[in-house]
């Protein structure tokens, strides 16, 4: 049976991680440093949390669901008690891309992150269509990535991740490079930053006058209909006036640079911020 220590187990992430793995054959140790998180595994789940010590005994495999700003000093005061062979997963690419990690090549190093449920879905459960980040009753896409170890590792790595964001609707590998530009460069500097844009663009139409709920109403139905367009979800093509503004609006509201933000330099500078 494989042993899992799992740091930041009842943090929010950490918490949806137990609980799926309270379903698994995994053999789970639990460190939670925050007396609330202690007390949620408790209440909701059951579980009792360990010592470092105890928890890193043995252990095959460690998943840090801490905060970026903190996972290279855990993995660091960690790394002395870590066997050579084992395993360390992070759940986010930033802090192993800005090579917070410890210098160890006798571990294996493995980043997963989830896509989260997709706008575009078939579920039929009203829990699933409503459960908009995943892991719990919607299927969702997984980006994994070996950042070191022996090759025959992924598919443990692989098996752990499809464990921790069930139920999982497909596995993507990827390299850690490719998962900084997943996020935080489309996720969050490019989509993130393009939707609180629009947030404030229906905020000023309300402002001008139009009727918040019909301003809310207008957009997130023009949100589904053109992104199912444009992403190819559905046939379709916009019409000629639609062009035009398209056309219009580029020019006016992004720089001509804008897709720097992809560029080595400008993500290590993100992810630096980040971590």
């Amino acid at each position: 049976m494989t042993a899992i220590a799992l740091f930041g187990a009842g943090g929010k992430m950490g918490a949806r991680l137990s609980r799926n793995l309270a379903a698994s054959d995994y053999s789970v140790r639990h460190v939670e440093p925050g007396e609330a998180g202690r007390n949620r595994l408790r209440d909701e789940l059951g579980i009792a949390c360990v010592d470092v010590a105890t928890a890193l005994d043995g252990a095959d495999v460690v998943i840090l669901a801490v905060p970026d700003t903190h996972v290279g000093s855990v993995a660091h005061e960690i790394a002395p008690a870590l066997r050579p062979g084992a395993m360390v997963i992070a759940l986010d690419a930033a802090a192993p891309f800005a090579g917070h990690l410890p210098d160890r090549p006798d571990l294996t190093y493995f980043v997963t992150h989830p896509c989260h449920p997709p706008i575009f879905n078939d579920e039929t459960d009203p829990a699933a269509r409503d459960d908009r980040f995943g892991g719990l009753h919607a299927r969702q896409s997984i980006v994994n990535a070996m950042m070191q170890g022996p090759e025959e590792h992924y598919a443990l790595g692989e098996a752990i991740a499809r464990t921790i964001w069930a139920p999982i609707l497909r596995s993507h590998r990827v390299s850690v490079e490719q998962m900084a530009l997943l996020e935080p460069g489309l996720s969050e500097t490019v989509c993130a930053t393009l939707l609180d844009t629009m947030r404030e663009a229906m905020d000023e139409v309300v402002a001008r006058g139009v009727p918040e709920e019909a301003a809310r109403d207008f957009l997130l139905g023009h949100m589904n209909i053109l992104a199912a367009v444009i992403f190819k979800h559905v046939p379709g093509q916009f019409s000629d006036a639609c062009n035009k503004a398209i056309a219009f609006g580029k020019p006016t509201m992004l720089r001509d640079d804008w897709k720097r933000v992809f560029d080595a330099d400008e993500l290590a500078m993100s992810i630096q911020r980040i971590t």
